[in-house]
């Protein structure tokens, strides 16, 4: 049931994520429906036929009703309001929490190697916003210097896998997991939290 519900939240927020980000390219009405499905089923597609499970959204329609119903109120509401300058990232890194742990949950329940839980949540909590920066001809979140974006992913991650390791109850380590990929996005969103790069000079 947590499962399910992480999934529909998911989902949901990341619906908004992309109806925000159609909005801002200027997209007509069905462009936006487009662009929150494959932002919403991206990465939890991607996992599923990598898993080789059924599609979840498939095999249960009422995710693309959640994500058509977000992407219509987001609609409404920026009709009658500008919603904030940094709310599509605000969104992108609850839906990227949301999804990221919920994704490690459903491999996790596979009884598969720690590796490819923290693997496999990751790819579901970041590939939907990859396709829908593609698609709108923008450099994907994950690859722009000074954003903690999969690293934020992968820490939350081993923080519920270690969280649980401890005794801690699987709910409350994955709200906590949740909790530290949302902080560390959102410190590299307002604070410029980053990693250190790595560059190299041409020699003369």
């Amino acid at each position: 049931m947590i499962l399910y519900l992480l999934d529909l939240l998911g989902v949901a927020v990341f619906a908004v994520s992309g109806a925000l980000a159609a909005g801002r390219k200027s997209l007509d009405l069905l462009g936006v429906a487009a662009i929150a499905i494959v932002t919403a089923i991206g990465g939890g597609t991607l996992r599923d036929v990598l898993l080789d499970n059924p599609v979840f959204w498939i095999q249960n329609p009422i995710y693309l009703v959640v994500i058509l119903s977000s992407a219509a109120l987001t609609l409404i509401y920026t009709r009658f309001r500008q919603p904030p300058a940094k709310a599509l990232l605000i969104a992108d890194a609850l839906g990227l929490s949301f999804f990221a742990i919920s994704g490690a949950q459903g491999v996790e329940q596979a009884d598969l190697s720690r590796i490819i839980v923290v693997l496999m949540g990751t790819i579901t909590g970041v590939a939907g916003g990859v396709i829908r920066d593609v698609l709108l001809a923008e450099i994907p979140l994950i690859l722009r210097r000074g954003n903690l974006y999969a690293t934020a992913a992968i820490a939350g991650i081993i923080m519920y896998l270690i969280l649980q390791q401890f005794g801690i109850v699987r709910t409350v380590a994955a709200l906590l997991g949740m909790g530290t990929i949302t902080a560390l996005r959102l410190a590299s969103i307002v604070w410029g939290l980053s990693l250190p790069v790595f560059s190299l000079q041409d020699r003369q």
